[in-house]
């Protein structure tokens, strides 16, 4: 079975703007999701570089960039890839 990867930006900015609340995400994933999804920490994504600051802490769900990013989003966005 083919996992979902998800990729969890820790960097300054993510982790100052919210990814520090996101390193429960393993465990706040509903069961028929947290069977089928790796999830990925990363000490930057690189994606604030542009002056998108305040659209911090990022996220990757496969190929698609969530900003500010929660785990409902990153739950909705797993139920997209996986179903």
């Amino acid at each position: 079975m083919e996992k979902a990867i998800v990729k969890v930006c820790l960097g300054t900015t993510c982790h100052l703007m919210g990814s520090s609340h996101l390193q429960t995400l393993e465990q706040d994933l509903p069961e028929h999701l947290a069977t089928r999804t790796t999830v990925k920490w990363s000490r930057c994504l690189g994606l604030c570089k542009d002056d998108n600051y305040g659209k911090a802490p990022y996220v990757i769900v496969g190929d698609k960039v969530i900003s500010e990013a929660t785990i409902f989003k990153i739950v909705d966005a797993l139920e997209a890839v996986l179903n």
